[in-house]
Order: structure tokens, then sequence, then C-alpha cells
């Protein structure tokens, strides 16, 4: 397993003085990006090659949010590639050695100049090695869309949501979410299916479904297409 050690920032911290949803999904993806630069195979050197992995599919369970100024280590590790797809897991665990967070993954393999998936070859794939799943519950990568939802206010991608890809990063489609939600949602489990890039000078047009056991936001195009959805549980 990959990790690094770090520290809950002010920065990363909601009004309840906790770790926000987006800081640990973000501990998440900069954990993955770090291997990625240590074993060679980052941003730069995929960008020449005009390759990129791209996040698919997230399920991130929260046991609790750690506080302002916890230590915490933050791991990753693939679990397999198949075809165009790599699995990868993530944990956080606090300064106890307890698991405050960890998830499920799914990356597909891109060629950025044709726009398509293309499959890793051996060198893509190797340094990253293989290790057993992580032992937890994982549920199908496809999420349910509700029946009905509530159409809610458009809004356009700003250049603060756009990463080095050129898209919208992954995390911002959550905070997306999270601003069109009540504020008093308990979150202990994310699924968020990713279904097409927006880029800068695209409009948002999100809608929202509340069920007993669940919340699904859906970031849409004009033609009502997802961007991506994401499924929330208390």
């Amino acid at each position: 397993m990959y990790s690094f050690d770090s520290r809950v920032r002010y920065s990363e911290i909601d009004h309840h003085g906790t770790l926000t949803l987006p800081g640990l999904i973000n501990y998440f993806q900069d954990c993955s990006t770090f291997q990625s630069e240590d074993i060679g195979l980052g941003l730069e050197v995929l960008k020449a090659r005009k390759k990129a992995w791209i996040l698919s599919y997230w399920q991130v369970v929260i046991e609790r949010f750690p506080a302002m100024g916890e230590q915490i280590t933050v791991g990753t590790f693939a679990s397999g590639f198949k075809g165009l797809y790599g699995d990868r897991n993530f944990v956080m665990d606090d300064a106890d050695g307890n698991r405050v967070a960890y998830a499920n993954s799914i990356w597909v393999f891109m060629d950025t100049e044709k726009g398509r998936p293309t499959r890793p070859s051996e060198e893509d794939i190797r340094p990253y090695g293989a290790e057993p799943p992580l032992d937890m519950v994982y549920e199908g990568r496809k999420i349910k869309l509700p029946e009905m939802s509530e159409n809610l206010p458009s809004f356009p991608v700003r250049k603060y949501h756009i990463d080095t890809n050129e898209h919208v990063n992954n995390c911002q489609y959550v905070q997306m979410a999270l601003e069109i939600l009540p504020e008093d949602m308990k979150i202990h489990q994310l699924r968020v299916e990713y279904k097409k890039s927006a880029v800068l000078g695209d409009v948002i047009y999100p809608k929202a479904a509340y069920e007993a056991e669940r919340t699904v936001v859906e970031l849409c195009d004009a033609d009502g297409k997802p961007y991506a959805v994401i499924e929330l549980k208390e």
C-alpha cells in the first residue's frame, strides 16, 4: 500500500470543525496522484503520451469525519486491472490506527488525443502492482436512477471547477451536489457514477430526489443527459 501522513487543516473543515466530504475525497485523490508521481507515471509523463487515468466510479464509506488538527494516514493500492479498467482502494486511518473512511474506485485508461478509452500497456500497470481488494461491502458501479426528481436552478461551470485534464475535477461534482442539498445531512456513504466530462462553458442542470434510504443528485446537460450521478446515504 502506498501512503502518506497528514494533519487535518483549518482550510479543510466545515462549521462543525471536522473534515468536509470534499476534503476527504481530495485526500484520496491526492494519494493516488502522489503514488503515480513517485513511480514515474505522473501527470506530465502521461500528458506527453496523451494518456490519462479517468475516474469512472467512487464508493466512499465514512465512519467519522476527523477533526481539525487530527493526525491522519491516507493510503491507496491497486486491486486489479482488467481490459480498459483499473480498480483501486483507499483508506484513511487516525493516529490510533482506527479506520475513519475507506473507498473503492474504478478508473478507465483514456487516449486524450482521440477522446476514448484505450487498453493500458504492461508498462502502464506493472509499476502499481496489485493487492487483494479491501474487505468491504461492494455495491455495483451503476447507480439506479430515481423515478421522480425535482429540477433545480442551473449554473455554469466555473474556472475553479477545472483540473489539469481541462475537465471538471472529480471532487467538484460532489461539491456541486452538496451545494444544493440540506446542510444537516450526516453522510455515511457516497457513490458517484461519472458519465461524461463537463468543461468550461458548459451549464449544469441539476435534479434531486429524496428517497427513504438515499438522496440522488443528477448533474445534467441541457438535454437531460447526466455528467455525473451522485448518491448519498446517511
